[in-house]
């Protein structure tokens, strides 16, 4: 079993990218489970949102203690929260930021910083950067397809803003898979 946790602020969509990386997943044929947790539930509050990738049927219902994968919507939540308690080694980190910073990571976990912010506002026009992080998941993780990440969002958002979401997802996607962060 693969696990990832999502750290975001309410209202980034945190949950919402947690349900569309499930659905991505069980689509492609992989047994997924998406869940959130809240403290305070008000807009700008730190959240966390699960997901679990397994072959076979997922029975677990705690909460992701020790992830392979960890997503930071906002970077600022660094100085706020242990975003990398429990992470495994060999573990992946993405973390939305317009810095490239020295982040203070166990050892054996990569990071990938990158302004998911910049291609959410240029792609949506907006600053919710919960489907551009999901295209970069998709392209260093492997665990979802591009075109599973494509129908989870179609099913997800009607006409127009399918179509801007995925065009971030895929840019993100293209750009991970290129090194050009």
């Amino acid at each position: 079993m693969r696990e990832l946790r999502i750290h975001g602020r309410g209202g980034q969509g945190s949950v919402t990218a947690a349900e569309l990386i499930a659905t991505a997943a069980f689509t492609a044929g992989v047994f997924s489970q998406a869940f959130p947790a809240f403290g305070v539930e008000r807009r700008g509050a730190p959240v966390q949102a699960f997901v679990r990738f397994s072959d076979e049927k997922i029975r677990l219902r705690s909460q992701v203690y020790e992830p392979d994968y960890v997503i930071v919507q906002d970077s600022t939540l660094i100085r706020d929260v242990n975003v990398f308690s429990g992470m495994k080694d060999g573990g992946l980190v993405l973390i939305n930021t317009e810095k490239k910073g020295e982040y203070n990571v166990p050892a054996g976990v990569k990071v990938i910083a990158f302004d998911a912010t910049k291609i959410a506002i240029e792609e949506i026009g907006l600053p919710i950067t919960n489907t551009t992080l999901m295209g970069a998941f998709a392209a260093a993780s492997g665990e979802i397809t591009l075109e599973a990440l494509k129908g989870a969002i179609e099913e997800r958002f009607p006409g127009k803003l399918a179509v801007t979401n995925f065009a971030a997802a895929k840019r993100a996607y293209e750009m991970i898979q290129e090194g050009a962060y």
